[in-house]
């Protein structure tokens, strides 16, 4: 091969090398290997039942201050509940509380045994059985205001403590932060994503990961948006998240 004929080949293969780069899907930016899997949950302290997410929220903030990392959901009456805590053992659980109760922090409290989770069913029930719950319990908080910990309104939404939060209710650690969270677990294609997947987004323009959903099946997901909006469920093919999409993750 001449000189000429050299330097057109490698030519052609740098624009075809540029091309393929170009075309690559946003999910693409983000390494498609494996991460840390979340530890499970040890003994945690349930307390409270409120009829608004609001006062909810407000003893979470408390907790939250206390160093405890707490979290609320949606209890199965329509009252929302509170669990904070990671402990070894039940007595040291109860201790904690007892300690808490003296504060005027929280009044009855009840101990959550991690053989309570849905993950620590896994083994007998299958793991459709975890992703079931999963969606279930995002399913549960759509039309609610999320408020992290928040003591009014005007403190907005968390979408990585809302992931945060059904991830710990199935009996899974999480950080509080989507970014974290997307260096977590297993890639997943797009096209492979199955319920109770974490999908990421790059929201702010900042080629990083910066917002955070649970998948729901058929396409679509469910997040906590953003301030002065509720909890929804988002398609990913819209023209706002097909364009921000920067991948899933399977942490089970």
């Amino acid at each position: 091969m001449n000189r000429n004929r050299l330097f057109l080949f490698l030519l052609i293969l740098l624009i075809l090398a540029g091309c393929a780069r170009r075309e690559a899907p946003p999910e693409q930016i983000r390494p498609a290997g494996k991460g840390p899997m979340p530890a499970k949950m040890g003994f945690t302290i349930q307390a409270g039942a409120f009829s608004k997410a609001e006062n909810a929220a407000k003893l979470t903030g408390k907790l939250n201050r206390e160093g405890l990392s707490a979290y609320y959901f949606v209890y199965k009456t329509g009252l929302y509940k509170v669990r904070f805590g990671n402990f070894k053992t039940a007595e040291a659980a109860a201790d904690r509380a007892r300690r808490l109760v003296d504060k005027g922090i929280i009044e009855e409290y009840w101990i959550v045994n991690p053989r309570e989770y849905a993950i620590a069913l896994k083994d007998e029930k299958g793991e459709q059985y975890v992703r079931d719950e999963i969606m279930r319990t995002a399913r549960s908080f759509i039309g609610v205001p999320y408020l992290w910990g928040g003591d009014s309104a005007d403190e907005g939404f968390d979408c990585s403590g809302f992931t945060m939060a059904i991830y710990q209710y199935t009996g899974l650690m999480l950080p509080h932060s989507s970014r974290e969270q997307s260096e977590m677990g297993v890639h997943v294609g797009k096209g492979n994503l199955e319920k109770g997947d974490l999908v990421f987004f790059n929201t702010n323009n900042s080629g990083k990961v910066s917002h955070v959903g649970v998948y729901i099946g058929n396409g679509r997901f469910i997040h906590a948006p953003g301030r002065g909006k509720k909890i929804g469920i988002e398609s990913l093919d819209s023209k706002y998240y097909s364009t921000h999409y920067a991948g899933g993750r399977s942490l089970l």
